[in-house]
């Protein structure tokens, strides 16, 4: 018989066991995995970019995107920070705001074990749950027995990165209890193309350019990457959340230089356009633009007319994705738990007493750059506080 039974040792899960111990409770997590964390370990390129010191509610995707503003008032950024320096860990921020362990991920898994024990809080790993009843309490079935709590908080995270054990639990257990389920969709994920974009793409692996990409009404300045499969790269991630089947995207290619006023003032020149670009753009890109959109002749040739069309053709490059990646590559899934069936005081299910949803499997998604860490301390931290 426990107070709390969690069920996901993840980000949002371990930093409600801590608190809800700290409070006393009796409190059990629940973890299919034989690890805890995996995607603290993974992520950042293993230093997890645990937050975002820029974080508020206009960095999150959500159909009420209001919900998320009581859990960022009561734990922000600056409050994780302060568990940090408690146990001594050193960080930098990388840019935008992003935040980094000096050292590993392995620094933030020790700190919340570190707290977790300290508030007496018990960990089952290799636990698959079987089934959930309520009665008068709740009654979890398990393959290591039968747990009762007053509390049961659904911490299981989305449907990304099933490699390290993603599944639709936690949106099953919402459709048991009468609850409603937000679309789901994956998130800061690569966007695929046709197979003739693929083929240009594909010939420019490797390349990384600075460019501004948008999507109803959304941008994103910061690199775009091509792949064998498409693009990536962090701009073309920022924007997936926010793309839907059948949008197209514009890529400036060429944010800082006004390419129009740059062309023209080369236009009595002999040199050939792609030698031009090529001041601009790395070579190869240069090369193989001109080879598919314009074909390259000495600058004087051209018109400013059509100086025009090619400077707008590079500020406002439109493609059509055919879709993203999916779940396997996608960083979070978009959707989830509607925030209209919880409190966003305490993350508790308005028609189910005891019953709390926390993190990514909650409709609240955060944009690249440690902002859905900061949504899994936050929500986590307040349902502790009730749970």
């Amino acid at each position: 018989m426990y107070d709390v039974i969690i069920i996901g040792a993840g980000a949002a899960g371990l930093m409600c066991a801590i608190e809800a111990g700290k409070r006393g409770r009796k409190v059990l997590i629940l973890e299919r995995n034989k690890t805890i964390g995996e995607k603290i370990r993974i992520s950042g390129g293993g230093r997890c970019n645990f937050t975002n010191v820029n974080a508020n509610h206009a960095n999150y995707i959500s159909e009420n995107p209001h919900f998320c503003k009581s859990a960022f008032a009561r734990f922000t950024s600056e409050n994780f920070i302060e568990l940090l320096d408690k146990h001594r860990i050193s960080y930098h921020e990388k840019k935008l705001g992003q935040l980094f362990c000096h050292n590993s991920s392995r620094q933030i898994l020790d700190m919340l074990m570190n707290e977790s024990k300290d508030a007496n809080v018990q960990i089952a790993l290799g636990c698959s749950v079987n089934k959930i009843n309520k009665e008068e309490k709740f009654v979890v079935s398990t393959k290591q027995g039968e747990f009762t709590s007053e509390s049961f908080v659904v911490a299981t995270g989305g449907l990304s990165i099933p490699k390290i054990g993603a599944t639709d639990f936690g949106y099953r257990v919402a459709k048991q209890f009468g609850l409603n389920i937000s679309q789901t969709k994956p998130g800061l994920v690569p966007l695929t193309f046709t197979k003739k974009d693929v083929g240009f793409f594909s010939e420019l692996s490797g390349v990384s350019l600075d460019a501004i990409v948008s999507c109803n009404r959304v941008s994103f300045r910061e690199n775009i990457l091509f792949t064998h499969r498409g693009l990536s790269g962090p701009a073309i991630l920022q924007i997936s959340s926010y793309w839907n089947q059948g949008d197209a995207i514009s890529v400036n290619l060429s944010p800082d230089v006004d390419l129009y006023a740059f062309l023209k003032e080369r236009q009595q020149a002999t040199t050939e356009l792609v030698t031009i670009l090529s001041e601009i753009f790395p070579k190869r890109f240069a090369q193989l633009w001109c080879e598919r959109f314009t074909p390259s002749l000495p600058i004087n040739r051209y018109t400013l007319k059509k100086l025009s069309v090619i400077a707008s053709q590079l500020h406002d490059w439109k493609l059509k994705p055919t879709g993203t990646e999916g779940y396997e590559k996608a960083e979070v899934t978009c959707g989830g738990v509607d925030t209209n069936e919880l409190s966003s005081k305490t993350m508790e299910a308005k028609k189910v007493s005891g019953l709390y949803f926390i993190g990514e499997v909650v409709d609240v998604t955060g944009q690249l750059g440690g902002y859905n860490f900061q949504w899994a301390w936050a929500s986590g931290f307040v349902a502790g506080e009730y749970a």
